[in-house]
């Protein structure tokens, strides 16, 4: 289900324009629209969740689908050799800020090792 006023399911519907890089029946990628990284890509369930607390082990497979689908694009995007990080924060004090779960594809320059890095 899709939430009518959530930026990310506008962009999933295509009402709001963003560049789309991936799309299927399950995800939809698409660039950061305020990037932390010279690649930020985020990939987002089509079926709106706020975050990962609301996933059910039904709902196990698509988590897997967009590790997949952010790992492919980041090696489409030049990341495969010097590296990337895929990332999901979860709640407001983690940095989680529009409320559809999502994946951040990171890379293009160095990152410092930071929390559960290393």
């Amino acid at each position: 289900m899709n939430m009518p006023d959530c930026v990310f399911c506008k962009i999933i519907r295509q009402s709001d324009p963003s560049l789309i890089l991936y799309q299927d029946d399950r995800v939809t990628a698409f660039e950061d629209r305020s990037p932390r990284t010279p690649v930020h890509i985020l990939v987002v369930p089509n079926k709106h969740f706020d975050s990962i607390k609301e996933m059910e082990e039904q709902d196990e497979h698509l988590l897997g689908h967009l590790m997949k689908i952010g790992s492919d694009l980041a090696v489409a995007h030049g990341l495969g050799e010097s590296g990337f990080r895929l990332v999901i924060n979860t709640g407001r004090d983690a940095g989680q800020s529009v409320f559809h779960l999502h994946l951040h594809v990171l890379g293009g320059r160095a990152m410092p090792v930071g929390f559960g890095g290393g």
